[in-house]
This record gives C-alpha cells, structure tokens and sequence, in this order.
C-alpha cells in the first residue's frame, strides 16, 4: 500500500531531546511523509531548534494549547496524510526503516497498526530498561487499564474525522481513551507488527511518577465507564501483574 504519512510531535520547552526526534523522522527510508510539529509557544530553545531545519519540516503550528492532547488534536486536523501517528519529543524512531514497516502493515481492510517500544535510559540510549511489547494484546485488556503501545500506532485519518479526536479533559490518559472508542467500541480493523520501532526514553508523563500513574488509573476508570467497559480499582491493581505475564 503507497500512501503519505503525516507523523506530528508535540512539544513545549524541549530543546533537551527534541533533535533527536527530529532526525529520525528524517533519515527515514520511507520518503512520502508529512512531518507537523506542533509546539506550545515554548521559551527556550525549541523553536531555534525547529526554524533549523527549515522546509524539511512540513507544517509547523506554535501558539498556547491546553495540554498535550489538545496539541495533538491540532497536528491531527492539520494533515492530510492517509496515516496518522504520534512521535513524542523526546522520542525517536528505532531505525531507518520504521515507517516504512507501518506503511506495510497497511492494507485495504487494515484500519490501524500497532507495534512494540523500547525504554531507554535518558542518559545512556544503549541501556534497555524494558520492552513493552504489543503482540499479547487484546481488547479486553483495557478494563485492566492496558493498551497497545501508543507511540506506534497510525491510524487512518478518515478515522478520525468519523470516530473523534482525544478528548483533552482526559489529562494524561486520552490515548487510552481514544483507542478504547477506536479498538473496542467501534471495533476497527488492527494489524499488531512483530517489531520496536519506536524507542522511548523512562521518565516522560507515562513512566513517571507514582502520582502521575495514579491520575492515570483515575483517568482510565473514567474512560472505561465512558465508554461502557465495565473496570474497578482492582482492576487497576491487577493491571500490573498482568503486565509482568504479558511484558514478552
């Protein structure tokens, strides 16, 4: 399947990392990509950092948002890529040859594909501190809290327009949220690829703090019951055994 790939990062002072996202987008072997960042009026570095590389870059959209998801609602209504996905500021492809993987996942009857990530130590990129694999995945782990790993999935952009954007009031879990609607209750099409082709660095909104997986865990209850799965707190809890069954 031959298409356009509109790849968005979202960023906000992220002078420290953001390069790196950069230039893995760009070195990608796969060349019809639409490329948007979208920047939250940063003070430091970042948009020298941007203005750098020029026309490389497609679109790039800097003013106020409020918050990550919003931000990504902008990227996401300002492409026109048949694919859509997110690639975070401070992380990166794994090589060269990552989207030209998801392109090949596609198919006709294909709605979105997923893959696996790699965690990263910030300070030593050669240091494995987990791999979050989405080959076991299923739907009914989102009562649990659990989902395919967002950083790699791209996702048809006609389904945005039908089946909704993130909802932001969801502060640090609207990716749950937005595929839970996409994969569960809407029931589109998925294609899991056997392959990392994103790596992430620890430390960011998702692998952070205990309070920052807390608000999660809030976030996620409230998703479920948005979308009529039924979930507990237990469930929460049991979440992170299941992890460790499921973690290869």
């Amino acid at each position: 399947m031959s298409c356009k790939v509109s790849i968005i990062t979202v960023c906000y002072n992220s002078e420290q990392y953001l390069k790196s996202a950069i230039d893995s987008v760009l070195s990608q072997a796969y060349k019809d990509i639409e490329y948007i960042i979208v920047d939250g009026a940063s003070k430091d570095g970042t948009l020298d950092i941007i203005k750098s590389y020029g026309d490389r870059i497609s679109k790039v959209i800097s003013e106020p948002d409020n918050g990550i998801y919003d931000a990504m609602n902008k990227g996401v209504k300002a492409a026109t890529g048949d694919l859509v996905g997110i690639l975070n500021s401070d992380d990166f492809f794994t090589d060269s040859q990552s989207v030209s993987r998801i392109v090949g996942g596609f198919a006709e009857t294909i709605d979105a594909v997923y893959a696996d990530i790699k965690f990263v130590a910030p300070m030593d990129l050669t240091k494995i501190v987990r791999y979050y694999t989405g080959k076991h995945f299923k739907n009914w782990m989102y009562r649990f809290g659990m989902m395919p790993p967002h950083a790699t999935v791209y996702i048809k952009r006609e389904l945005f327009e039908r089946l909704g954007y993130y909802k932001p009031e969801f502060k640090v879990s609207a990716d749950i949220e937005l595929l839970m609607r996409y994969f569960y209750v809407n029931k589109i099409n998925t294609k899991y690829i056997d392959k990392d082709l994103v790596t992430m660095r620890t430390g960011g909104v998702s692998t952070g703090s205990i309070r920052g997986k807390l608000q999660i865990n809030k976030d996620t209850l409230k998703a479920c019951k948005e979308n009529g799965i039924y979930s507990n707190h237990l469930f929460m809890v049991i979440k992170y055994i299941l992890k460790l069954i499921y973690k290869s």
